[in-house]
């Protein structure tokens, strides 16, 4: 029998994965949805002035979503038990923005046809804002943002690498910052 969804079930980090689902669904239903909604020239190029948000929403593909949810689900509810709902929302989208921002200027200066699509930027953002408070899992966390960005590339896999890297150093300024 299924369980009856309670008050407690709508946390902040369940209702960012449900939007994110929302969102990916919408987005595979709309001709050239990753374009649109994904992170690339067209921000300055057409005004897609929206892209740094809804790049957070878009994904490669189910399994895309489904790793950057199970992580997401982990940190995010870390926080949001450990912080509180407000800081979790705070981190997620003040450094998921900014990364989008900060991997769009690579975008733009290194390689143009890139269109950026996932929430890793943000989510590594959360594990920075982890790692800063957290000084025992710091070496931890750092090697596992290390391996999520080089091991794909060793296999070809085409990964913002710079979007996890710029996410991180981000989480962990905004928790230095917060502190």
């Amino acid at each position: 029998m299924l369980k009856s969804i309670s008050k407690k079930d709508f946390t902040a980090t369940n209702i960012i994965i449900i939007i994110t689902i929302l969102m990916y669904i919408f987005q595979i239903n709309l001709e050239n949805g990753g374009l649109y909604l994904g992170l690339n020239m067209y921000m300055i190029v057409a005004d897609f002035w929206w892209q740094p948000l809804s790049s957070m929403f878009a994904h490669g593909g189910l399994a895309h979503l489904g790793m950057n949810m199970f992580v997401f689900y982990q940190f995010g509810s870390l926080i949001e038990r450990g912080r509180g709902y407000k800081e979790l929302i705070y981190v997620y989208f003040i450094c998921g923005i900014l990364t989008s921002l900060g991997s769009f200027a690579y975008v733009y200066y290194l390689d143009q046809s890139v269109n950026l699509v996932g929430a890793s930027g943000a989510i590594s953002a959360l594990l920075g804002y982890v790692a800063f408070y957290d000084k025992a899992q710091r070496s931890g966390i750092i090697t596992w943002v290390l391996l999520i960005s080089v091991a794909p590339l060793l296999i070809g896999l085409p990964i913002a690498w710079y979007a996890h890297f710029i996410g991180f150093a981000l989480g962990f300024i905004y928790a230095l910052i917060r502190k």
